[in-house]
């Protein structure tokens, strides 16, 4: 319902009203913004990403569960084993990001690899700089990831099943079937898709890497001598201007005068300063994402060892509990898309309702309280175990319901529909447009590199509890283990990196002066 109304609200637009800078599936100008892009290519689009999550989902949300089960590994082996492989899963779109944004294009990328591309693409359907449908974008992250977490959702409930109690075989199988669909539906909305046309002017890449050069080039320019270029010029906004003021060098020939050498332009060092104002954004939400994968990991571990009985003879599988997640975040979006969003526009008047880094930063305080509350379950299970003596006996059911970890799983939904669709739109506004499908892969990046750093955290701390006959925070039996001070420690860092995450927020300089 929600979607129909937000086509309803794209009717009014001038049908021959012609779309700047994109082309049709034949090359030709989009001079009718109603027959092409728009929430028609868009729906084809977020279908797409449904398939994609039920297929990531099929294989990632209960692969913990295959290798301490079949393959027989450790508890903390198969953790780090889950967290590098989503990982390795999440850094590599950043190469395919390049050669999308600078080779192939964002469609060509996607019938090659069906990667985070398809979201990029996704958003080159609504025109910024129109005032309907650059509202429309901002609500087509919302309506992306909630068709995601559908997606998902179906998975957790039916694959895990699948998995858990018919054959690991067909629960991997049908994964691989449902992308070869995925791009089948993909495919169908091929003439009725906008194409962002490619310029003339040299690679992004290029571009912001010669501001760099220059600048280091030209180390030795005094500040009075960058002052009177940006002065002659005129045209630096102040606020930018004064940020990353070493990169202003690169303003002016190696020998200080214009007149010489390569100089780059005001809009060129604009670029470099838009991409190195999101490292601090980027660095201060890893911890979020070493919670993120805490989710696929331990506390399937941890409802495994509970009672997941729902009627006689049917248990619910530890892995479906993440359904709970996506079900939070399904039914937050919708309620934060058509209720709070209208409500907090008439107080901020902005598009959005609040600001991206608001956004994202409301997400990152759930995400910390999910943790707290986790610690505060895991230390009652072991509490129950020792009461009914079955700390030595990891293979008998604790009498401690798994509804237990539904607070933690919902919370975590929807701190997500928060941070995750927050940071999905932020990476992509804030990037220059040529390279947005990088700033995208730079979004989920964050996930990659969190998930290494899970990996790593569990090994260190693995290594430093165990040994000498002595059982880890992460013993093979739970019950003997500590996931309680595990919990403690993400909770705590999640708290301090909201700390530092809101001083660097506070300070940002949006680009292009968008702050919605």
């Amino acid at each position: 319902m929600a979607i129909s109304e937000v086509l309803e609200a794209e009717r009014p637009l001038v049908e021959d009203d012609v779309v700047d800078g994109c082309v049709d599936y034949k090359g030709r100008p989009v001079n009718n913004r109603s027959k092409y892009g728009g929430w028609r290519s868009a729906l084809f689009i977020i279908g797409v990403e449904m398939a994609e999550r039920f297929a990531y989902y099929g294989v990632s949300s209960n692969l913990i569960t295959y290798l301490t089960g079949p393959l027989a590994q450790s508890t903390a082996t198969a953790a780090e084993n889950v967290n590098a492989w989503s990982g390795v899963a999440s850094l590599l779109p950043l190469f395919g990001a390049f050669l999308a944004d600078s080779f192939l294009g964002r469609y060509r990328a996607i019938i090659i690899a069906s990667l985070i591309y398809v979201l990029a693409f996704g958003a080159d359907q609504f025109d910024s700089q129109h005032p309907q449908e650059s509202k429309l974008k901002s609500s087509f992250f919302n309506w992306w990831y909630f068709g995601m977490c559908m997606g998902t959702f179906v998975t957790l409930t039916v694959l895990n099943y699948i998995q858990d109690n018919l054959n690991w075989i067909l629960g991997f199988g049908i994964p691989c079937i449902l992308m070869v669909v995925a791009l089948v539906v993909f495919l169908l909305g091929t003439k009725i898709y906008r194409y962002s046309l490619k310029g003339e002017e040299k690679s992004p890449f290029l571009r912001i890497g010669q501001v760099f050069v220059t600048a280091v080039r030209n180390w030795r320019i005094t500040p009075s001598a960058i002052a009177l270029e940006e002065e002659a010029r005129g045209t630096l906004p102040h606020q930018s201007s004064e940020q990353f003021k070493f990169l202003n060098k690169a303003l002016l020939a190696s020998n200080g005068s214009k007149g010489y050498g390569k100089v780059c332009s005001v809009g060129e060092v604009e670029e470099a300063k838009a991409l190195l104002r999101l490292v601090p954004i980027w660095t201060t939400c890893l911890v979020y994402a070493i919670v993120f994968a805490q989710s696929s990991t331990f506390f399937t571990k941890q409802g495994v060892t509970m009672d997941r009985s729902v009627v006689a003879d049917f248990q619910i599988p530890a892995a479906s509990l993440q359904s709970f997640i996506s079900l939070a975040i399904v039914l937050t979006i919708p309620i934060y898309d058509r209720i709070f969003v209208p409500i907090a526009r008439t107080f901020t008047r902005k598009p959005a309702g609040i600001t991206m880094l608001q956004r994202i930063g409301t997400g990152m305080f759930l995400s910390a309280a999910s943790m707290t509350g986790a610690t505060l379950v895991e230390m009652k299970r072991l509490k129950t175990a020792e009461e009914y003596g079955l700390v030595d006996k990891p293979n008998v059911t604790i009498p401690m319901s798994v509804w237990w970890l539904i607070p933690q799983y919902a919370l975590l939904g929807v701190s997500e529909a928060f941070t995750m669709v927050g940071l999905q739109e932020f990476f992509y506004d804030q990037v220059p447009t040529e390279l947005r499908s990088v700033g995208l892969s730079l979004y989920l990046s964050i996930f990659g590199v969190g998930s290494f750093l899970s990996s790593f955290l569990i090994s260190a701390i693995e290594n430093a509890t165990g040994g000498d006959g002595r059982d880890s925070w992460f013993a093979n039996n739970l019950n003997k283990g500590h996931l309680d001070y595990f919990y403690w420690l993400l909770a705590g860092l999640s708290f301090i990196q909201l700390v530092v995450y809101l001083y660097f927020a506070k300070s940002y300089i949006y680009n292009r002066g968008n702050a919605s």
